[in-house]
Order: C-alpha cells, then structure tokens, then sequence
C-alpha cells in the first residue's frame, strides 16, 4: 500500500533527552510537519491537516498508532525577517527518502539510518536534528517567504512517521502540562543534537562518498 521497508525486528530501545522538557508550558511549537505535506495514514497517504483525533498513522516500530491530539500554529510571522537561526531546513527531493521536498523546523527530529550511527550508538537507526544534516545530501536552510501553518500529531508515546512516501519524522510526547511530563513513561528515542548530531552526520557524508565512489569503480568480471 505504501511502498515502505517496515521494521521487522524487535524495536531497540532509545531514551529520550530530556532537553526542552516541561517549562510550565510551550508558547510555541518546536515539531511538526507543514500543512499539505502527507503521511503515511490508515487512510492511505494524507495530508497531515487532513487528520484528525482517533485516525490511524502508521509508525516505523510500532504499527498504525491513534493520534491523540493535534495541535496547530502558524510559523515565521516576521517572514521574510525571521532571523537566520529560526530560518527552515529544506530537505530535497529523495534526500531522505522523500518523494517530494520537505520544509521542517531546524529542531525537528529526523531518523536517519547509517552505519555510523550503529558503531556509535548500536542501533543502525537514529534521530537527529533537522538543521544538524545542513549540508548533508543538498540539505540546507532557506529564508522564509510567508509564514505557513504547521501541524503537530501526538500518539499515547513518541513514535516516528512516514512522510512524504519515505522520510523518518520523530513525535515527541506531549509534555506541555507538568501532569503530562510527570505522567509521561520512558520515552522511546534519543533525539541528538550539538556536535553529537553533526558528528554522525559527517560520517554519513563519508559513507555517502564511499557509496559513490564505489557505485563509479570500473567493474571486472
């Protein structure tokens, strides 16, 4: 139906980094997908602004989950004088396994996969920040034009989603009450950032490098 290789082993266990957590409350939104872009649903693949509390998404560990909230806010208001560090991340076309461009939030989790990544951490699996890939596979920021809706989707824990036919995109939990963060159990993934993200990512340029290099090696019988 979707096209996707799903994951079939016995999901590894991931805790979370607790950065960002409850502070009395968000003013904003740091996740979330923009308005038209589609995952993969129940429904088939939809538009997330399409989706609404109790249907279907489905999750890279965890099957179709029900969505148990939905929150929306409208990003860079100021565009086009957002300041150059709340600028979007632009990930092309099949960079990440996206069928079509994606525009995410610099702090927007992404699941990578790498070998790196499974020497570092093992697990070949892992999440990083969005604006911690700038440079990777065409990957970079870009000013915004108009300020857009952007949509965040929370399940019963943090999951990760299918968009746009292939890109890994973290949920967080929703952690906006103190009841909820004290409530919240042990999270699943491990979002990284800092120089641990950009660290991984270089190595997924190395590897990138080796698969072209190989992939251009003249071939003897």
């Amino acid at each position: 139906m979707f096209g996707l290789g799903l994951k079939t082993k016995q999901p590894t266990h991931r805790a979370v980094e607790m950065t960002g957590a409850y502070d009395g409350g968000i003013a904003t939104l740091s996740h979330g997908l923009m308005a038209g872009t589609r995952v993969a649903s129940n429904l088939g693949w939809r538009a997330i602004d399409a989706l609404a509390v109790g249907d279907m998404v489905l999750t890279f560990d965890h099957g179709m989950q029900e969505i148990t909230e939905i929150r929306r806010a409208h990003m860079w208001l100021d565009a086009p004088e957002t300041a150059e560090n709340m600028w979007p991340v632009v990930i092309p076309e099949g960079a990440l396994g996206n069928r079509e461009e994606l525009v995410l939030l610099p702090d927007q989790g992404v699941m990578v996969e790498s070998d790196a990544a499974l020497d570092f951490h093992g697990d070949p699996f892992a999440v990083l920040t969005a604006h911690s890939l700038c440079g990777l596979r065409g990957i970079r920021r870009r000013q915004p034009m108009q300020r857009v809706e952007l949509i965040a989707v929370y399940f019963a824990h943090d999951e990760v989603i299918y968009a746009e036919g292939g890109a890994l995109i973290h949920c967080p939990r929703d952690m906006s009450s103190l009841d909820k963060f004290l409530d919240a159990g042990a999270a699943t993934y491990v979002v990284l950032s800092g120089e641990e993200a950009e660290d991984l990512a270089d190595h997924i340029c190395i590897e990138d490098q080796i698969m072209a290099r190989d992939a251009a090696a003249p071939q003897y019988a």
